[in-house]
């Protein structure tokens, strides 16, 4: 594991305790009301599949695995999620196998040894993209599937920002910083939340564009089956004002799908 690497995990350390609480309370509107149906609804049937969970961070995307017959791995860098997720695992057994590796190597995972990779918003936060698709693409067997989730490349870049009219309507956003590489620290609250300073998480970013995303799994001899950028419903904006922007605007997530030939 590599000293970056290293750091990516103490960091999600420092916010694993808090992180899990929210998380389990429902705290992230996000997570609960957009990119977990949503995302569940883009990927395949997994009943009786060998998956591994890439970034399973405190557990729950590896839940909602086991929950639709998949056979779970999760792996994460985080020792603090880690213990999270075991626990509710011992407490409320559901098959899932829990270990601390990296997406980039996948040191712990034989080759050909799953049938389909999943990642809920892990992808994106982590050091080498294009060598967490060749670990990918190594323990995956012919005919395998990858789809994940990430923050959207084009528009959620550093420093981006809505703009607002009168009376606070948005008008749209504007992307700033699009070729930079620089890893930086973001400090976020869960979506939805109007968090002040003690409520927020230090993030480590790996800043990547859509060409990054694309060529890393063209490069890793996957090929691209599908994409996604999932729109709030209209119900959904208007029981969530804070979902408007995106509807209207511009779309947060990207989720990608793709096959080991």
């Amino acid at each position: 594991m590599s000293e970056q690497e290293g750091a990516v995990g103490r960091a999600w350390d420092r916010n694993a305790d808090a992180w899990t609480r929210q998380v389990r309370a429902g705290g992230d509107l996000l997570r609960e009301r957009m990119n977990r149906p949503m995302f569940m609804a883009f990927l395949p049937d997994l009943e009786g599949r060998n998956v591994i969970d890439l970034g399973c961070g405190e557990g729950s995307s590896a839940r909602m695995l086991a929950e639709v017959g998949a056979r779970v791995t999760g792996i994460d860098l985080s020792e603090g999620f880690l213990a999270a997720a075991a626990a509710e695992e011992a407490a409320r057994p559901r098959g899932i196998a829990y270990r601390r590796d990296s997406f980039t190597s996948l040191a712990t995972c034989d080759d050909a040894s799953f049938d389909a990779a999943v990642s809920f918003m892990a992808l994106m936060d982590g050091p080498s993209f294009p060598e967490a698709m060749r670990a990918t693409a190594r323990v995956l067997r012919s005919g395998g599937t990858l789809h994940f989730s990430v923050l959207h490349p084009c528009f959620w870049r550093r420093d981006s920002r809505w703009i607002a009219g009168g009376e606070g309507k948005i008008l749209g956003i504007v992307v700033s910083n699009y070729w930079s590489e620089t890893p930086y620290e973001d400090r976020v609250a869960f979506f939805g939340q109007n968090a002040g300073p003690g409520e927020r998480f230090a993030v480590p970013r790996f800043p990547m564009r859509m060409e990054d995303y694309v060529c890393g799994i063209a490069a890793a001899g996957l090929v691209i089956t599908g994409m996604s950028e999932p729109r709030p419903s209209e119900e959904l904006a208007r029981e969530h004002a804070i979902f408007r922007r995106q509807r209207d605007h511009a779309p947060m997530l990207l989720y990608i799908a793709a096959r080991k030939p």
